[in-house]
């Protein structure tokens, strides 16, 4: 295991896009984030629930597994 894919993986997790930002993936990462505000904005308002929660939690994880697997 690679040490620097799984910082990047880490990173990713908490603020999504930020490991692609890292590695130099400028566009993947600015549509991983934008896609991270919209999500939760739309959460925010229409799906604040256990449901919602979840969807967070599972794109925060394929940000996650993303900047893992590609590095």
């Amino acid at each position: 295991m690679d040490t620097n894919s799984l910082k990047y993986g880490i990173f990713s997790f908490i603020i999504p896009g930020l490991g692609q930002y890292l590695k130099d993936d400028k566009q993947k990462a600015l549509g991983l984030f934008a896609g991270a505000i919209v999500l939760h904005i739309f959460i925010w308002f229409f799906m604040n629930n256990f449901i919602g929660s979840a969807v967070q939690t599972l794109y925060h994880l394929y940000a996650g597994f993303d900047a893992y697997q590609n590095y």
